[in-house]
């Protein structure tokens, strides 16, 4: 299956009006940086399960923590399990502007792809939510061999918004802050800095 551009996923309008709200608004889930650092207004924010997916090592990244020559590795949706994360309702005041941003920050090199899926929130709501899962198919996505295998890659990347070692620490920080437990990740990372010290 070829992989789509942004332009394109864009123009078919996949995923323009995902976790839309009746009064114009929307939901977002992040499980990776949009939990610390979403960049937008929101009305709600809230603790949300959803089922499906999982939080995993599954990207290389060739701008932001990386380079095509040595890429990093960040985190993506993949197929499979549950992610606990959060949940943020947008206003319809903000949503165009929301969404339009989100599409800048997200898919610029086509390696998610936008879904709406159903959320569990912390008080027992149940809402749909826009999120970005890894694209399969695409250049972009990986599975690791092994953690010492995702550990390197961690740890030699380097982009435009810093290291990949410090996105995972810094992932890893914030998931320990709310009460996420996510082994796997922790395991990279002991690995991780072991090599680097």
């Amino acid at each position: 299956m070829p992989v789509k551009s942004r332009e394109t996923v864009v123009a078919s309008g996949e995923g323009l009006k995902a976790g839309a709200c009746s009064d114009g608004g929307f939901w977002v889930f992040g499980y990776g940086s949009l939990m610390w650092d979403p960049g937008f207004a929101f009305e709600e924010v809230t603790a949300a399960r959803l089922h499906g997916y999982h939080r995993a090592l599954c990207l290389l990244s060739v701008r932001n923590r990386g380079t095509p020559e040595r890429p990093g590795l960040v985190l993506a949706l993949d197929s499979g399990g549950s992610c606990q994360g959060l949940a943020f309702r947008i206003g319809a005041e903000t949503a165009g502007a929301t969404r339009e941003y989100l599409w800048e920050r997200e898919m610029y090199t086509g390696a998610y792809r936008p879904r709406d899926v159903p959320l569990r929130l912390n008080d027992g709501r149940r809402v749909m939510a826009l999120t970005f899962v890894a694209r399969p198919d695409h250049e972009q996505h990986f599975r690791a061999q092994s953690p010492e295998h995702a550990a390197e890659l961690v740890r030699q990347g380097i982009g435009q918004m810093g290291t990949s070692l410090d996105y995972l620490r810094n992932v890893i920080g914030h998931l320990d802050g709310l009460g996420i437990t996510d082994g796997p990740l922790h395991r990279v990372l002991i690995l991780a800095e072991a090599r680097q010290a």
